[in-house]
């Protein structure tokens, strides 16, 4: 697996080219930088690129920035954001494209290893990982409005699951609920927010993101 990492702090970029050869990836390149970002994308088209939100020479969202324009140049270029903010803007846009393996982790909430590195093969091979945090935060910003806001609040607890790509099982062990409770909340979801239901773990969640993000995730009329 060919990897491209966008780190600014050498000790953390070392350390994370280390880990990931460790467990066999090759990484193509390391950029410390907003501007190397893309043509380091475009260049070596990896088959994933884990990349920090802040970045020189602004610190502010170059680096998310550059892997939304990435995934125009690049359609379904895996990329994983490992940051220690949560870009709310530039995230709902990256999150909300349906094409590719995508994922979001806060840095101080990364406790393990194997962990690290499940979730970059999991986006790589095309899947959606979520902290947490960063889907309580994208939830929250629309916490308000219709018609998410006709959600209950266990509804918004599944859907919260959901958006951090877990199973209907793991769903319902987490909420010591039953699966067939799991369907039937799943099932109120997609009706209050007119999304056809899906057996596609990371469409499902691609869908609630793009919703998040203000696309219209509506059938057609008729």
């Amino acid at each position: 697996m060919r990897v491209v990492i966008a780190e600014d702090l050498a000790l953390l970029r070392d350390g994370l080219t280390r880990i990931l050869e460790a467990f066999g990836c090759r990484v193509v390149a390391a950029v410390d930088n907003g501007p190397s970002v893309l043509p380091a994308l475009t260049t070596h088209r990896p088959d994933v690129a884990v990349i920090d939100v802040r970045l020189p020479p602004t610190f502010t969202d170059e680096g998310l920035q550059a892997a939304v324009r990435a995934r125009v140049e690049l359609p379904g270029l895996p990329v994983l954001v490992l940051s220690q903010h949560v870009e709310q803007l530039y995230a709902r846009e990256l999150l909300a494209d349906r094409r590719g393996g995508v994922g979001y982790l806060l840095k101080d909430r990364v406790s393990h290893v194997d962990q690290f590195v499940d979730a970059v093969r999991r986006v790589a091979a095309g899947g959606t990982v979520m902290d947490p945090e960063v889907v309580a935060q994208l939830l929250a910003r629309r916490a308000g409005a219709e018609p998410l806001g006709e959600l209950t609040a266990r509804e918004r607890e599944v859907l919260g699951l959901m958006a951090e790509g877990r199973s209907n099982a793991a769903i319902a062990a987490r909420l010591f609920v039953t699966a067939k409770a799991v369907d039937k909340h799943i099932n109120n979801i997609f009706s209050k927010l007119r999304m056809p239901p899906s057996g596609d773990d990371n469409r499902r969640v691609l869908a609630v993101l793009a919703y998040l993000d203000g696309a219209d995730t509506r059938r057609p009329a008729g």
